[in-house]
């Protein structure tokens, strides 16, 4: 097993920034992506930016420009550096990491951390 803490959400306002973090602990060996989702009330768990070990990156649209993925494989941690946030950034925001297995994948979820962005 694989457990994900994050850390770093809060309450900021329209035009700032945070910079979200999550560390892997337990069985850590074979992880390749790990990234961030986000779910705001009454939508669906939505991709904001993910990075395989490798060091390839993914961003939703909505975040290009404005956010940053990294990730320190030596302490299997990811970071997400988040700028000029705006009031529709507002969700809980989700680590997640996965493991090849034959033919499909594991996949780890932590428990969130809530962004909030005031107008």
């Amino acid at each position: 097993q694989v457990q994900l803490v994050e850390s770093g959400g809060g309450l900021v306002q329209a035009g700032g920034s945070l910079r979200l973090s999550c560390a892997a602990s337990g069985s850590t060996y074979g992880i390749n992506s790990m990234g961030w989702w986000r779910q705001a009330p009454g939508k669906q768990r939505e991709l904001v930016a993910t990075t395989t070990s490798g060091g390839s990156t993914n961003y939703a649209d909505s975040v290009k420009g404005r956010f940053t993925i990294s990730r320190d494989n030596a302490k299997n941690t990811v970071y997400l550096q988040m700028n000029s946030l705006k009031p529709e950034d507002t969700a809980i925001y989700y680590c997640n990491a996965d493991r090849p297995v034959g033919m499909g994948r594991l996949n780890f979820w932590g428990q969130g951390t809530q962004v909030t962005v005031s107008s």
